[in-house]
């Protein structure tokens, strides 16, 4: 009685296997995302300078734009390179007059105590609106391209198209590697109590 039942439900599943394994082999010979080898390529990165490894995994650019993704990851990429900049220097001795024995670590607790924080925040969502405005207008078919706003234009215009391609790629390795930076940094100095070089 159960080899019959086992039978039948082999036969069932057997049923509704694909009748060609054509199919099979299509999906799983479709191209790999070199970062990620076991998901497909994102097909949305493809064209875009910095995209030598097809990295997204969460599959962010099937649901964004990625003129919109692009231009978040740039105004991250700066905002990460200051930051490491500023924080290394407090800790090797560059301070402000006002905040003069203030390390990286304790500026958030110092800034919340003087009350710089508010009008900080008030700066920052200013420049937030501004680059918002912006934003819109590029994905509405400015022609503008993403990150970039006509400063140093001078500058690359003097330059190769290959050059200014590899410029971008400079910012955006220097960005990305910059974003874990601060992360790191900011943790380990938090962790350890020490300065700069946080071990």
């Amino acid at each position: 009685m159960k080899l019959a039942l086992f039978i039948t439900f082999i036969g069932s599943a057997a049923a509704f296997a694909p009748a060609t394994h054509g199919v099979i082999t299509t999906s799983l010979s479709a191209e790999k995302s070199p970062a990620v080898p076991f998901l497909p390529y994102p097909e949305n990165v493809r064209g875009y300078v910095g995209d030598y490894t097809g990295f997204d995994p969460l599959r962010f650019s099937d649901y964004f734009p990625m003129d919109y993704l692009r231009e978040a990851e740039l105004k991250h990429c700066r905002l990460a390179m200051l930051a490491i900049t500023g924080f290394i220097a407090t800790d090797i001795g560059i301070k402000l007059p006002f905040a003069a024995g203030v390390s990286s670590a304790d500026a958030h607790t110092f800034g919340v105590e003087q009350g710089a924080l508010g009008p900080i925040a008030i700066l920052a969502c200013v420049f937030e609106m501004t680059s918002w405005i912006a934003v819109q207008e590029m994905l509405q078919g400015s022609g503008r391209e993403p990150g970039y706003f006509g400063f140093g234009s001078s500058f690359l215009d003097k330059k190769s198209p290959a050059e200014v391609e590899q410029f971008k790629i400079k910012e955006l390795s220097n960005g990305r590697l910059a974003m874990f930076a601060i992360g790191g940094a900011a943790t380990q100095s938090i962790l350890t109590g020490h300065g700069f070089p946080y071990v």
